[in-house]
């Protein structure tokens, strides 16, 4: 009778145990189902053109990979990066390197780049001249009020031979850097996103290529564009930002590898008419 009994015990333990694996199987496979139907999802701020329309050509590419991107539109070229440091936004899309640099150097922030996009050609723009050979005694210039892009614009009147710079200058140039001003020119120094509206009331106008796209303008209409070649094109990428503790996040890293793949490529060169060119 004994004997009987440990075998009732033993096989109602075995049992048990079985049940208690199956349970927990099942818990697991439940669990990995879960984490399989969930999405990650990245927000990423970005200046309306071409940024968000470049993400917007992203998102279904990273949909495939279970990737939900959220895109934020943001004029201005502060609320990018204040609401990457905040939190609010993942990364952004909007600048490039330079500008990153004077940010961080200014409000004692460390955001980096994951990774260059494109570039976005300045151009020279007729306001009241519609010739650079035409531009007078005393000119008035407009150019973006920002340093990193306002040593663009005065980059570009140098490559034109509108003034000189002092060798040194480089990619920091300043009014301060001009040596000779033949034309006495006068710069106007406006916030990037006023420029084309500024057009009528100045003479030639040096634009961002995502304000000259959005103010209807295109690069083939330019007095002048910075040489594909020059020191510009090689500084000046458009890139993704992020906080030190995210340059390495999957989401963020599958983002770029997309950004930099052949069919954003294909979308910016039949979109853009040559005022974003691709960089890989």
């Amino acid at each position: 009778m004994k004997n009987v009994t440990k075998k009732i015990i033993a096989t109602a333990t075995v049992l048990s145990i079985a049940s208690s694996f199956a349970a927990c199987a099942a818990d697991t496979e439940t669990e990995a189902n879960s984490n399989a139907d969930e999405n990650t999802v990245i927000t990423v701020g970005a200046n309306i053109t071409p940024h968000s329309e470049i993400l917007e050509v992203a998102k279904p590419i990273l949909a495939e990979q279970g990737i939900t991107l959220n895109i934020v539109q943001l004029e201005d070229s502060v609320t990018p990066n204040t609401g990457v440091i905040e939190g609010s936004l993942d990364a952004n899309y909007f600048q490039h390197v330079p500008y990153l640099e004077q940010f961080n150097l200014e409000n004692g922030s460390d955001l980096v780049s994951i990774g260059a996009v494109h570039y976005e050609p300045f151009g020279i723009y007729a306001g009241r001249v519609s010739d650079l050979a035409d531009l007078q005694d005393g000119a008035v210039v407009a150019v973006p009020n920002n340093v990193t892009n306002e040593a663009r614009a005065l980059l570009l009147l140098a490559q034109e031979g509108l003034l000189v710079l002092d060798e040194d200058a480089g990619i920091n140039a300043t009014v301060e850097d001009i040596i000779e001003n033949p034309l006495n020119i006068q710069f106007e120094e406006l916030a990037p996103e006023q420029l084309v509206a500024a057009l009528p009331d100045v003479d030639v106008a040096v634009i961002n290529g995502n304000y000259a796209i959005e103010g209807g303008l295109h690069v083939s209409q330019a007095l002048a564009v910075e040489a594909n070649d020059g020191l510009a094109a090689q500084t000046y990428g458009n890139i993704i930002a992020t906080t030190p503790e995210h340059a390495d996040d999957p989401a963020l890293q599958a983002l770029v590898e997309v950004l930099q793949g052949p069919e954003i490529a294909e979308y910016i060169n039949n979109t853009y008419d040559g005022a974003v060119v691709p960089l890989y």
